[in-house]
């Protein structure tokens, strides 16, 4: 790819919501387009609407490679310069990392190194309480769990929250307040799906509140630049 060519961050959905493909591709455009990075959405072609438990986490690694290798065998895959999985679960992250030479970042990835930095201590909120053994074990893989305070979680089932917007940034405002009382000095805001959730509650003040698309937005920037830096220097030899 020219280095004069803006590269393309495909961020794909591994939940079948359109709706949420485009809110999490307009975050991620918010902070990479600064940079010179197009984003661009993409959506899995089979799963369920929302990710709430870990069968449907599993199935979803492979919907995502799927999704990922059709857009690169597409006419624009030749300018995409990164991928981000937009579910902090992370399905088929790791595989498409160990077959692509582009940076794959994953939001739960970048979010718990970013709430985890410099030994901070940090919880999670959600409202899919199918998935807390899963986010653990992303808080483990990444090994943050010793400063891990723990899940909380909404009251309310996930889907029905998914249909309120209002009940569900208060539930969630309320679980961050328990995490902050169990002390977490920082929270992730957990799901794709609750991204705009998370940029509410971070403007409520409640405690410093980790978003997963922005992270990886940061995170897709530093390895971008890297990558970029050493083709030019490639080039140059």
């Amino acid at each position: 790819m020219p280095l004069a060519e803006a590269p393309t961050v495909v961020v794909v959905n591994p939940n079948t919501n359109r709706g949420t493909t485009a809110m999490m591709a307009e975050l991620a455009h918010q902070h990479l387009a600064p940079a010179g990075l197009v984003v661009e959405g993409i959506t899995v072609a089979r799963g369920p609407s929302m990710i709430v438990d870990p069968s449907a986490l599993a199935d979803a690694a492979g919907h995502v490679v799927g999704a990922v290798r059709d857009h690169l065998a597409g006419p624009s895959g030749d300018r995409v310069g990164a991928v981000v999985v937009g579910a902090v679960g992370d399905p088929g992250r790791a595989e498409l990392a160990a077959v692509l030479d582009v940076p794959v970042v994953g939001i739960g990835q970048a979010s718990v190194l970013a709430a985890g930095a410099r030994g901070r201590r940090f919880g999670m909120v959600t409202s899919t309480p199918l998935l807390v053994d899963s986010l653990t074990e992303l808080v483990r893989a990444h090994g943050s769990l010793g400063n891990f305070t723990g899940v909380h979680l909404t009251s309310t089932d996930p889907l029905t929250l998914a249909a309120s917007p209002e009940q569900q940034r208060r539930e969630l405002a309320e679980a961050a307040r328990a995490c902050a009382v169990g002390g977490a000095e920082a929270v992730i805001v957990a799901g794709g799906p609750l991204s705009r959730a998370a940029r509410q509650l971070a403007e409520l003040d409640l405690v410093e509140i980790v978003e997963p698309l922005p992270s990886a937005s940061r995170m897709v920037l530093d390895l971008v630049a890297g990558d970029l830096g050493r083709r030019a220097t490639t080039e140059q030899r």
